[in-house]
């Protein structure tokens, strides 16, 4: 490798994409073009970036499979940066593999922080656990260990573990100053922000008031019966009942626990499960059969009494009933807290995020831009939306797909 190339390749290293430029901008070799990419995706121009790292990947030489590897775990980072969530990961496993095989530990353990910052965003928690598990951060250079701690901080963050996510940022953080690398200081100081960031609502006796995420923890840890309007689950201690799928009951529910220990009218709770402005007869009969499918799924925490008027809440044990709600509440919620960590998102990858369908999304990201709430840039499939980040609030993290229900 000539001196050039070796520069650039240090200057990347630590963070310094513009004289990386300075020593490959006019070469187009298969090493020089890598590292072009690798700087674009530094300075923020991912598409060239992206189009760079293919042109490397077919100018190395076949013998070459560790380098045509490398372009693979930059362009999978990329794709990550582009929350394109439908990029093969296949590949970007395969040249986990090759470059473990070639002796590359370093860039190896890049490809499964990669891995694992994905299926984080798809909120598969478990699997993001795994990948990381077979990783030693003790052999990694700082700025890999640094990256090591914020995935694993992102983890316990999503399962609410505060004081252990505060213990991983704190790791990050010394990494990331022995690093020296500006962007990567700047990633951990945005992830020790988000925990300071309100996280929900409490919705309880009538009163609301904000809660953090150690609240929240502590909430979830309570003897209550709590609503969770974030995951849409009812839970009491270990006992938990979702009811992602169960819309119409879970209105009805949060209606109840709001008003707890008061009742709710069956014509306030047939507006709120149903949209109707009017209660017509065959609208009580509905309520009236919702109403004991509610009973049934909640029989081992709380009955829903009649009364002169409506129905009400009666836990079997717990003490207090409450309402956790995300901090910015109303329509399409979901879709605007993904948005709002600032990156630009494509409607199959928010999709993908919240387990819903893509022409759901797009109706939801429609009506958005049609409030002037998220914009678009784009067209076709390079088209990507994106919100202005919602400052001062960590919704991200109550997004029912990214939080486990248990």
């Amino acid at each position: 490798m000539d001196s050039l190339i070796t520069a650039a390749a240090r200057a990347l290293a630590a963070g310094d994409p513009l004289f990386a430029l300075q020593q490959v901008a006019l070469r187009n070799d298969a090493p020089a073009l890598a590292l072009r990419g690798i700087a674009m995706a530094q300075l923020g121009d991912l598409g060239r970036a992206k189009a760079l790292l293919r042109r490397a990947a077919v100018a190395f030489a076949a013998s070459e499979s560790a380098a045509r590897a490398r372009c693979v775990v930059a362009e999978a980072e990329i794709a990550l940066a582009r929350r394109d969530l439908a990029w093969p990961a296949k590949r970007l496993e395969g040249a986990r593999a090759t470059l473990e095989a070639e002796g590359d530990y370093a860039n190896a353990a890049h490809a499964r922080h990669l891995q694992a910052r994905r299926l984080l965003l798809l909120g598969q928690i478990d699997a993001a656990e795994r990948v990381l598990a077979k990783l030693d951060p003790s052999n990694l250079p700082p700025a890999w260990r640094a990256t090591h701690e914020l995935v694993i901080a992102g983890v316990l963050l999503r399962r609410l573990h505060t004081k252990a996510a505060r213990t991983a940022l704190r790791r990050a953080e010394r990494a990331a100053r022995h690093a020296r690398i500006p962007a990567l200081m700047a990633e951990v100081a945005s992830a020790r922000l988000i925990m300071d960031a309100p996280a929900a609502r409490l919705i309880a006796n009538g009163e609301q008031r904000t809660l953090f995420l150690d609240d929240v923890e502590t909430l979830l840890a309570s003897n209550a019966l709590i609503v969770d309007a974030c995951r849409r689950v009812v839970r009491h201690k270990t006992i938990v009942t979702s009811l992602t799928k169960r819309p119409v009951l879970f209105a009805l529910v949060r209606a109840l626990a709001e008003a707890w220990p008061a009742d709710v009218a069956r014509d306030v709770l047939i507006a709120r499960a149903f949209g109707s402005k009017r209660a017509s007869d065959s609208y009580r009969a509905r309520l009236r059969v919702e109403i004991g499918r509610l009973r049934k799924l909640l029989r081992a925490v709380s009955n829903v009494t009649a009364t002169k008027h409506g129905f009400a809440l009666a836990p079997e044990s717990a003490k207090k009933v409450a309402v956790l709600a995300l901090p910015v509440d109303g329509e399409h919620a979901e879709v605007l807290a993904l948005l709002a960590d600032g990156e630009s998102w494509s409607s199959s990858a928010l999709a993908l995020a919240l387990g819903a369908s893509q022409r759901s999304v797009q109706r939801a990201l429609d009506s958005l831009a049609a409030d002037a709430k998220v914009e678009a840039s784009g067209h076709g499939r390079a088209r990507r939306w994106r919100s202005a980040p919602l400052f001062g609030f960590a919704t991200v993290l109550l997004l029912p797909a990214l939080l486990p229900a248990n």
